[in-house]
């Protein structure tokens, strides 16, 4: 089966090309390269042993699509590509609503086009709002924290309402919590552009000292100890998450949580960090970010039942690979 993976350049799309090809399926990659590397599918090749299809597109530039659907037999798509920085999305709307909700419909409307009937979409548990954790997948959705949560759901009901249309759809809707780590091999991982916008990239360059110190955005919420509780999931896990949603997916719409289905705290994930790696980070409490929440962690028992999938790694294995990566990766994050 041939895959189309948008935004596989990425962190999170790029350990699913990984998933993927292990699994036995071939992968197309889509993707603008705004916030990753053409360089990335090379490892990803490396890693796998197996050949990458790569075109440079943008999933909002229609025309550009039809080729790539029209060159390739596809059997279903993958849609990571999007914008997905919480705070940024308060900072930017309209780039948010143009790149995220157009895409989705410019995708689906290529796949109703050209026949293609299975569609996994990258959704997040930011369209839970702040519905109490943990968050379970039938809970009404309640995004308006942020713009990039009202982003998802808006295109979560693109696709339900196409489903719906068509009656022989078959989506997946994985909300997923808060992806860390790398690849064990160190060749892949997260490697934003500019100051990182996600906690584990900031912690790992603090700690290579590229930069200063870290920044903790509040200790004032009702938590463990102050900080935000997040259900941080390994990526590789969450790239298998993908594969099992893939080989389960049957006409309808199933929406899952992938998660670990435990909160930890960001004071609890620097100290992990620091005993797995025998360092110190130097860091700063600051003021709350707008639109962040208090607490987010996933009930992840209908992805174990229906998809006979759970998180087999866990936070130190997160750090430990996180800061691999870091350490090997040098050259490209200058």
């Amino acid at each position: 089966m041939r895959i189309l993976v948008t935004g596989g350049a990425g962190y999170i799309g790029s350990h699913t090309c990984v998933a993927l090809l292990e699994a036995g399926y071939s992968v197309v990659v889509v993707d603008n390269l705004c916030n990753s590397k053409a360089e990335v599918l090379k490892r990803v090749e490396e890693i796998t042993g197996q050949a990458v299809e790569f075109y440079r597109i943008d999933v909002t530039d229609e025309t550009a699509l039809d080729p790539v659907f029209q060159a390739h037999r596809l059997d279903g798509v993958i849609h990571f590509a999007g914008l997905k920085a919480v705070g940024e999305s308060v900072q930017k709307p309209l780039e948010y609503y143009y790149n995220n909700i157009l895409s989705t419909i410019v995708l689906a409307k290529k796949c109703r086009d050209y026949g293609v009937k299975s569609f996994v979409f990258s959704s997040s548990a930011t369209v839970y709002g702040e519905n109490p954790s943990p968050l379970v997948e039938t809970m009404a959705l309640l995004p308006r924290a942020n713009p990039y949560g009202e982003t998802k759901v808006v295109s979560e009901q693109v696709l339900k309402d196409c489903a719906a249309a068509t009656g022989d759809w078959a989506v997946a809707l994985l909300r997923y919590f808060n992806p860390v780590g790398a690849h064990q091999s160190g060749l892949i991982g997260e490697e934003p552009s500019g100051v990182p916008n996600n906690l584990m990239p900031f912690i790992t360059q603090v700690a290579r000292g590229k930069l200063k110190k870290l920044l903790v955005f509040g200790n004032d919420y009702p938590t463990v100890d102050g900080t935000g509780v997040r259900d941080y999931i390994h990526v590789c896990d969450l790239a298998e998450g993908h594969v099992a949603a893939l080989k389960k997916l049957e006409a309808g719409v199933h929406i899952y949580n992938l998660g670990t289905g435990r909160g930890t705290s960001v004071l609890e994930l620097i100290k992990t960090f620091e005993e797995v790696n025998a360092l110190k980070l130097p860091y700063e409490i600051v003021k709350r970010r707008p639109g962040d929440i208090a607490e987010c962690y996933a009930d992840v028992s209908k992805a174990e039942r229906k998809l006979s999938w759970q998180a087999r790694r866990n936070v130190a294995d997160m750090c430990r690979d996180a800061w691999r990566f870091e350490q090997t990766n040098k050259h490209l994050t200058e």
